[in-house]
């Protein structure tokens, strides 16, 4: 019988896409499971705000690990959470807190090339190393470039797809199951990647990035919402509030 974490894995198929509305909490999680959801993915800036802290590893590991569980609590479908960086120093302080979310029950986890607070990635070897860390745990690892980061359309060459898929291929290697390559909304570069990757691709969507059906013909194999639902749940909350309190 397939395991909980090779069945998430086997969600991910190039042009038949595993959507994730991403949540932040056991109640989220709930409303999206109860939708449809294949799958349940936390993003990291949701979970962080809806606790008082801001994106970027500010949230502590044990706040972030104590919500995984309350997820898990409501629903039966895989979890995944966005663990940033990894949370750890180190390879071997990756390894620890991810094997925390492991044992804790996730499936998967997302983890970035670039430390917290910076806009450099780490050079190759050294994202590859922290990424066989959290791999050894068993846990699917979404290895997350940030390659596209603050570029603009018109700033994409094929030099950057060749750097995405050179890191593609060091993380694959380092045990990685998917690779997240957000901010990217070109559709001839979102193919070329999806082409060429040896691991199934994951994107963000975003206004103006293409349907399902459209990125699904790309070859995408997993489409995230980042911190979108969030944010929207809070503006419809202020304006929603605002119309009360506006009425004196």
């Amino acid at each position: 019988m397939m395991d909980r974490i090779d069945a998430f894995s086997a969600l991910h198929v190039p042009g038949d896409p595993l959507v994730l509305y991403n949540i932040w909490d056991a109640g989220s999680a709930r409303a999206v499971a109860a939708a449809g959801a294949k799958a349940i993915a936390t993003g990291s800036w949701g979970v962080a705000e809806a606790n008082g802290f801001s994106d970027g590893e500010t949230l502590p590991l044990e706040i972030a690990l104590e919500n995984l569980t309350r997820i898990l609590s409501v629903t039966d479908l895989p979890v995944s959470i966005d663990m940033e960086a990894g949370y750890g120093d180190t390879p071997a302080a990756v390894g620890t807190s991810v094997g925390k979310a492991h044992e804790a029950g996730a499936s998967g986890i997302n983890m970035e090339d670039r430390m917290p607070g910076e806009t450099g990635l780490l050079p190759v070897a050294q994202a590859a190393e922290r990424v066989a860390a959290a791999a050894a745990t068993g846990i699917h690892v979404n290895a997350r470039t940030d390659v596209y980061l603050r570029r603009d359309s018109k700033d994409y060459t094929p030099a950057l797809v060749e750097d995405v898929l050179t890191r593609a291929a060091a993380f694959a290697e380092a045990g990685a199951r998917s690779l997240f390559v957000p901010f990217l909304g070109d559709h001839a570069t979102i193919r070329a990647i999806c082409e060429a990757s040896p691991l199934p691709v994951n994107v963000l969507w975003a206004p103006g990035r293409g349907t399902t059906a459209e990125l699904a013909a790309l070859g995408v194999a997993r489409i995230s919402y980042g911190h979108g639902p969030w944010a929207a749940a809070m503006d419809w909350l202020k304006a929603q509030a605002e119309a009360v309190y506006r009425q004196g």
